[in-house]
């Protein structure tokens, strides 16, 4: 995790003067994305996410508050958990407090909940971090093949029978999207692999009688 480079937004974005010291949030972050029941979601698909960003820096509205929001989307990551996105916005804001403007924490937190990939995201921020997070989607088969197997063992308190249907309307729910990606950004970029993947990938499961 790159720390000077957190430490960096933290000090670039709207304070009220109080709150932690940026290293103490940085570490404390350091310490969540590196527990041992995390194999998709560690610091490597925060690394992913941040370098995907810089890709559309230039394209969202208010950047800080989307890389803030990166940082922390997946900071509370339990996989028997349906309100990991509402605990990190909290933890984020536990940090905020007395350190950054009330609109930039509430901005932050609004883009950490459209993780949850429940509502469709309104703003082209939302649209940039929605996304952000499913843009590994599109990589390379084998990247694709890689991430789902690390995402199944995260949940690996649950059967196949318990994982792989609830897993599969997941996916098929985004391949019924008119679209994949909100943005024509990272439509024209992974649009069509994400699809393949995703078809390819229900077809081996269905194929295996595992949905």
């Amino acid at each position: 995790m790159e720390r000077e480079r957190f430490i960096a937004l933290w000090r670039r974005c709207p304070a009220r003067g109080g709150g932690p010291e940026p290293f103490v949030a940085y570490d404390e972050l350091r310490r969540l994305y590196a527990e041992p029941h995390r194999r998709y979601h560690t610091s490597g698909h925060l690394q992913h996410c941040l370098g995907q960003f810089e890709l559309a820096r230039d394209l969202v509205h208010q950047p800080d508050a989307v890389e803030m929001a990166l940082w922390f989307h997946d900071a509370i990551y339990q996989p028997s958990a349906s309100d990991n996105e509402q605990r990190s916005a909290q933890l984020f804001l536990r940090w905020a407090q007395g350190c950054f403007e009330a609109g930039f924490a509430r901005k932050v937190c609004d883009l950490i909940l459209i993780t949850e990939h429940e509502t469709p995201p309104r703003t082209t921020d939302e649209k940039f971090i929605a996304d952000i997070d499913l843009s590994s989607l599109g990589l390379d088969w084998e990247i694709f093949r890689r991430d789902s197997d690390a995402v199944r063992e995260e949940f690996s308190h649950l059967s196949d029978a318990e994982y792989y249907p609830a897993h599969a309307r997941f996916l098929r729910s985004l391949l019924e999207r008119p679209r994949f990606y909100f943005t024509d950004f990272f439509s024209e970029r992974y649009e069509d692999t994400a699809r393949r993947n995703i078809e390819r990938y229900l077809g081996e499961l269905a194929k295996a009688n595992l949905v």
